[in-house]
């Protein structure tokens, strides 16, 4: 894609200590557990999947994680310019959106094409029941033998899967089986690089010290950190043609003077769920304290 340098909204400037760049400070959730299925493990005041393994996903599954997760979909949204996705699709019949988490793009792309049948999946059922009649939700892990039938999905949908997938060729396999000839397939990951436009990012930044070691830590633990490349040899290795790699510029903070990029400082809330994660496998522990 052309590259474009974001101009920096010049009120910012004037103010550098704007609380905008402070914490939400959501509250966490406190959601009473009723089967199996619905048991999760607290650490550090957040909540945690437990049904498929305590270590499956490094990322939360409260409240405050799924109010993060329904912003950057809105974000999304303003990077494809109001679409739900790059792929060209043309009357599709089957959708699958594996790792839905709170289900926000499948409802969606429900509502958006109600000829399909939209299936989402993910290791917790914290999805709404008031969904689209074309929609629907399993729980399920993706890294396990999937038992979708061959050639079934004429798109298939993954976003933001990093931090919970440690055999992604097995993961591939799997989708290639169940996509169908002439199906489409968009794997879409948040990379933890940091850049800038001016180049004024020196390798001993601290935010790039930060999110450095951080990549570290988390190709630590079996799970390895996406870029472009890695994501592009994924479909390429299973067997896909036509792959096309698209990269977007993510903005921390409300500095962009374009008003659609403004305000983006939700993606470090996530980094910081990352944080807490490999800190609690014990991966993380001497980095963080040479910090």
């Amino acid at each position: 894609m052309e590259e474009s340098i974001i101009a920096v909204d010049p009120t910012v400037l004037d103010n550098p200590d704007d609380d905008a760049y402070e914490s939400a400070g959501y509250e966490t959730s406190s959601a009473s557990l009723t089967s199996s299925v619905n048991e999760y493990v607290f650490e550090n005041g957040r909540r945690y999947h437990a049904y498929f393994g305590v270590d499956k996903n490094l990322m939360p599954t409260d409240e405050e994680e799924q109010n993060r997760l329904d912003i950057h979909h809105e974000i999304q949204i303003m990077l494809f310019d109001g679409g739900l996705y790059r792929a060209p699709l043309k009357n599709p019949q089957r959708i699958l959106d594996v790792g839905t988490g709170t289900g926000i793009w499948a409802i969606d792309v429900a509502d958006y094409h109600p000829e399909a049948e939209v299936i989402g999946t993910d290791l917790s059922p914290i999805q709404p029941t008031w969904v689209p009649p074309n929609c629907r939700f399993q729980v399920d892990d993706a890294e396990q033998e999937w038992t979708f039938p061959s050639d079934h999905f004429d798109f298939i949908h993954c976003r933001n899967l990093a931090q919970g997938i440690s055999d992604w060729p097995k993961l591939m396999k799997e989708i290639y089986r169940t996509t169908a000839p002439g199906g489409w397939v968009q794997l879409g990951e948040n990379g933890l690089g940091v850049r800038s436009d001016d180049g004024t990012v020196a390798d001993d930044n601290p935010i790039k010290v930060y999110f450095d070691t951080l990549c570290e830590a988390v190709n630590l633990t079996g799970r390895r950190v996406p870029d472009s490349k890695l994501l592009k040899g994924y479909l390429d290795d299973a067997g896909f043609v036509d792959v096309k790699v698209e990269e977007y510029k993510d903005p921390f903070g409300p500095w962009p003077k374009n008003t659609s990029l403004k305000g983006w400082i939700n993606d470090a809330d996530g980094v910081g769920n990352w944080v807490l994660g490999v800190w609690d496998d014990g991966v993380y522990e001497s980095a963080w304290n040479g910090l």
